[in-house]
C-alpha cells in the first residue's frame, strides 16, 4: 500500500494499527484520557449537524459488574432458547462478563432522536432514525482510533442491541437515550493481528 519511500506517518499508524482488544491490565484509565477520548467522538461527521450522540461512561467497578451479570443472563437465557449446550452457554456468558468487568472504563454509545427532524409517514421517520444511528456509529468510530492513539485497547461490543433494557438500568440512562454498542476500554494485556481484504475485493471503480 505505501512504497518504501513514503512509509506511513503517525496518522495512518494510528488506522493501520487499531485492532479489538479484549483483555485488559488492571491499571485504571484516567478520566483526563478518557474526556480526549469523547472530544475526538463529538467531532466526528453527522446528520443535520443534530450531534444526535450521547455516552455513558463508567470506570467503577461495582457498576461493571452489574452491568456484566446482566449481560451474561440475558444471554444465558438467549443461548438456551436457541438451543446452544450448557458448556458453550458457559464459555460465552464467562468470556462476556470477564469483557465487560474487566475493562479499564466502559462507554455506552447511545442515540437521541429529540433533535432529530420529525416525519409523519413512517418510512422517512425510520430513515431520520437510521441517520442518528450512522451518526453515532461515526462517533464511536472516531473513539476506537482516539483509543488506539492514546495507547489503549479497545472493543465494540454490539451487546446493547440485544439487552437495551439491561444497559438502562445498569447505567440509569434517560429514556430517550437508546443504547446502540457498548466499548470496552483498557491497556492493552494482549496483542492482536488483523488483515483486510485488498481493495479489489471491495471496491468498484467507475
Amino acid at each position: 500500500m505505501f512504497p518504501a519511500a513514503h512509509a506511513p506517518d503517525d496518522f495512518w499508524q494510528t488506522f493501520l494499527g487499531r485492532r479489538s482488544v479484549r483483555r485488559y491490565a488492571a491499571t485504571p484509565v484516567p478520566r483526563s484520557v478518557l474526556e480526549r477520548l469523547l472530544t475526538a467522538a463529538i467531532w466526528a461527521p453527522n446528520a443535520h449537524n443534530r450531534q444526535p450522540w450521547r455516552f455513558a461512561v463508567t470506570h467503577d467497578r461495582g457498576r461493571q459488574q452489574r452491568l456484566a451479570e446482566a449481560m451474561a443472563a440475558y444471554w444465558q437465557t438467549a443461548l438456551a432458547a436457541d438451543g446452544v449446550d450448557a458448556e458453550t452457554i458457559a464459555r460465552r456468558t464467562t468470556l462476556s462478563y470477564q469483557r465487560i468487568s474487566g475493562a479499564g472504563a466502559l462507554v455506552v454509545g447511545c442515540l437521541t432522536m429529540a433533535e432529530m427532524d420529525a416525519y409523519a409517514d413512517a418510512g422517512r421517520q425510520r430513515l431520520e432514525w437510521l441517520m442518528a444511528v450512522q451518526s453515532t456509529a461515526l462517533a464511536l468510530g472516531n473513539l476506537l482510533l482516539a483509543a488506539h492513539h492514546e495507547g489503549l485497547g479497545a472493543c465494540w461490543m454490539c451487546a446493547p442491541l440485544f439487552a437495551p433494557d439491561r444497559v438502562r438500568e445498569a447505567f440509569e440512562l434517560p429514556a430517550d437515550w437508546e443504547p446502540q454498542a457498548l466499548i470496552t476500554l483498557g491497556y492493552p494485556a494482549e496483542t492482536r493481528t488483523k488483515e483486510r481484504r485488498p481493495l479489489a475485493e471491495v471496491v468498484a471503480w467507475r
